[in-house]
């Protein structure tokens, strides 16, 4: 399913719904739908120029939302900072 609606808030809650963190997986870390593949190794590989469909490939277990979820998740994280305005000197 295509979405182009950033703002579709139903969408982007599922996304992140897909993010999880249990203590008797990888340490609590997040991960994606309980698995051992965490949200950071995901962050790294597309830092590093992979596209979605490169990590997939690298990645069988993953489905196209799991890495959307990813991507979501560090925004959240971004989006959650308190924001402070800039001083001028």
């Amino acid at each position: 399913m295509d979405h182009d609606d950033h703002d579709d808030e139903d969408y982007y809650d599922g996304l992140l719904e897909r993010v999880t963190m249990d203590p008797r997986v990888m340490g609590g870390v997040p991960t994606i739908r309980g698995t051992r593949i965490d949200v950071a190794v995901i962050l790294n590989v597309m830092r590093h120029g992979y596209t979605v469909d490169r990590v997939l490939k690298g990645y069988p277990d993953l489905e196209r939302e799991d890495v959307l979820a990813a991507m979501a998740y560090a925004e959240s994280l971004v989006r959650s900072q308190v924001k402070q305005p800039a001083t001028v000197s």
